[in-house]
Protein backbone atom coordinates (compact mmCIF):
# COMPACT_ATOMS: atom_id res chain seq x y z
CA UNK A 1 0.00 0.00 0.00
CA UNK A 2 1.71 3.47 -1.14
CA UNK A 3 1.23 6.27 0.97
CA UNK A 4 0.02 9.85 -0.29
CA UNK A 5 1.28 13.02 0.17
CA UNK A 6 -0.65 16.12 -0.06
CA UNK A 7 0.76 19.02 -2.12
CA UNK A 8 -0.37 22.09 -1.48
CA UNK A 9 -0.37 25.15 -2.88
CA UNK A 10 -1.44 28.61 -2.55
CA UNK A 11 -2.71 32.25 -3.38
CA UNK A 12 -1.39 32.60 -7.49
CA UNK A 13 0.77 29.21 -8.04
CA UNK A 14 -1.66 28.85 -10.20
CA UNK A 15 0.20 31.25 -12.63
CA UNK A 16 3.67 29.56 -12.36
CA UNK A 17 5.50 29.60 -15.13
CA UNK A 18 4.20 33.16 -16.87
CA UNK A 19 3.76 34.99 -12.82
CA UNK A 20 7.55 36.65 -12.84
CA UNK A 21 9.40 34.31 -13.98
CA UNK A 22 12.68 36.39 -12.99
CA UNK A 23 11.53 35.18 -9.53
CA UNK A 24 9.56 31.98 -9.86
CA UNK A 25 11.40 30.48 -12.86
CA UNK A 26 9.69 29.32 -16.33
CA UNK A 27 8.24 25.91 -14.75
CA UNK A 28 4.77 25.45 -14.02
CA UNK A 29 2.59 24.39 -11.30
CA UNK A 30 1.39 21.29 -14.30
CA UNK A 31 5.47 20.47 -14.54
CA UNK A 32 6.57 20.20 -11.31
CA UNK A 33 3.15 17.85 -10.51
CA UNK A 34 4.57 15.81 -13.51
CA UNK A 35 7.86 15.25 -11.54
CA UNK A 36 6.42 14.99 -8.01
CA UNK A 37 4.27 12.10 -9.63
CA UNK A 38 7.44 10.31 -11.37
CA UNK A 39 9.36 11.11 -7.86
CA UNK A 40 6.70 9.80 -5.77
CA UNK A 41 6.62 6.43 -7.57
CA UNK A 42 10.16 5.86 -7.04
CA UNK A 43 9.58 6.26 -3.59
CA UNK A 44 6.35 4.49 -3.24
CA UNK A 45 4.52 7.31 -2.57
CA UNK A 46 1.40 8.62 -4.49
CA UNK A 47 1.53 12.60 -5.02
CA UNK A 48 -2.00 14.55 -4.34
CA UNK A 49 -1.35 17.59 -5.54
CA UNK A 50 -3.73 20.74 -5.45
CA UNK A 51 -3.46 24.79 -5.78
CA UNK A 52 -6.74 27.28 -4.38
CA UNK A 53 -6.17 30.94 -4.06
CA UNK A 54 -8.33 31.02 -1.02
CA UNK A 55 -7.22 30.23 2.73
CA UNK A 56 -10.35 28.12 4.02
CA UNK A 57 -9.40 25.13 1.04
CA UNK A 58 -5.68 25.08 2.22
CA UNK A 59 -7.41 24.23 6.01
CA UNK A 60 -9.86 22.16 5.06
CA UNK A 61 -6.91 19.72 3.21
CA UNK A 62 -4.58 20.02 6.10
CA UNK A 63 -7.42 18.77 8.17
CA UNK A 64 -7.87 15.88 5.41
CA UNK A 65 -4.58 15.03 5.19
CA UNK A 66 -4.72 13.87 8.40
CA UNK A 67 -8.04 12.49 8.23
CA UNK A 68 -6.78 10.10 5.30
CA UNK A 69 -3.68 9.53 7.13
CA UNK A 70 -1.25 10.76 4.61
CA UNK A 71 2.44 10.22 5.14
CA UNK A 72 3.00 14.14 5.26
CA UNK A 73 1.70 17.81 3.34
CA UNK A 74 4.36 20.28 1.46
CA UNK A 75 2.84 23.41 1.33
CA UNK A 76 3.84 25.98 -0.66
CA UNK A 77 1.07 29.01 1.09
CA UNK A 78 2.38 31.78 -1.31
CA UNK A 79 1.73 35.06 0.89
CA UNK A 80 -0.37 33.16 3.17
CA UNK A 81 2.90 32.42 4.72
CA UNK A 82 3.80 35.47 6.26
CA UNK A 83 -0.02 36.37 7.17
CA UNK A 84 -1.96 33.58 7.79
CA UNK A 85 -2.53 32.81 11.99
CA UNK A 86 -4.85 30.61 10.47
CA UNK A 87 -2.53 27.98 8.49
CA UNK A 88 -0.36 28.16 11.55
CA UNK A 89 -2.92 26.85 13.67
CA UNK A 90 -4.32 24.00 11.28
CA UNK A 91 -0.65 22.88 10.72
CA UNK A 92 -0.55 22.60 14.96
CA UNK A 93 -3.58 20.98 15.25
CA UNK A 94 -2.62 17.95 13.06
CA UNK A 95 -0.11 14.89 13.88
CA UNK A 96 0.75 14.77 10.14
CA UNK A 97 4.00 16.64 9.25
CA UNK A 98 4.28 19.27 7.45
CA UNK A 99 7.30 20.51 5.10
CA UNK A 100 7.49 24.34 4.21
CA UNK A 101 8.51 25.22 0.49
CA UNK A 102 9.11 28.37 -1.26
CA UNK A 103 10.71 28.61 -4.56
CA UNK A 104 12.28 31.99 -4.15
CA UNK A 105 13.75 32.49 -0.64
CA UNK A 106 11.59 34.80 1.27
CA UNK A 107 14.42 36.04 3.89
CA UNK A 108 16.40 37.40 0.65
CA UNK A 109 13.20 39.55 -0.59
CA UNK A 110 11.19 42.08 1.20
CA UNK A 111 10.94 42.77 4.81
CA UNK A 112 7.02 41.18 5.00
CA UNK A 113 8.56 38.25 3.99
CA UNK A 114 11.05 37.50 6.33
CA UNK A 115 8.09 36.18 8.94
CA UNK A 116 6.77 32.90 8.19
CA UNK A 117 3.83 31.45 10.24
CA UNK A 118 3.91 28.43 8.15
CA UNK A 119 7.30 27.80 9.01
CA UNK A 120 7.09 28.12 12.86
CA UNK A 121 4.37 25.39 12.45
CA UNK A 122 6.19 23.36 10.01
CA UNK A 123 8.78 20.25 10.61
CA UNK A 124 11.16 21.94 8.23
CA UNK A 125 11.37 24.39 4.96
CA UNK A 126 13.05 24.73 2.22
CA UNK A 127 13.43 28.08 -0.02
CA UNK A 128 15.34 29.54 -2.58
CA UNK A 129 15.86 26.56 -4.90
CA UNK A 130 13.58 27.12 -7.03
CA UNK A 131 10.58 24.09 -8.07
CA UNK A 132 13.28 21.89 -6.96
CA UNK A 133 12.82 22.44 -3.60
CA UNK A 134 9.28 20.16 -4.07
CA UNK A 135 11.28 17.23 -5.33
CA UNK A 136 13.85 17.58 -2.10
CA UNK A 137 10.37 18.28 -0.09
CA UNK A 138 9.16 14.91 -1.76
CA UNK A 139 12.36 13.27 -1.06
CA UNK A 140 12.20 14.61 3.06
CA UNK A 141 8.69 13.47 3.33
CA UNK A 142 9.65 9.67 2.05
CA UNK A 143 12.45 9.73 5.37
CA UNK A 144 10.04 11.13 7.70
Amino acid sequence: MTQTVYVLNGPNLNLLGTREPEIYGSDTLDDVAARLEDRGLALGLTVDLRQSNHEGHLVDWLHEAQAEGAKAVILNAGALTHTSLALYDAIRSIRTPVIEVHISNPAAREAYRHKSYVGMAAVGSIAGLGTYGYELALEAAARL
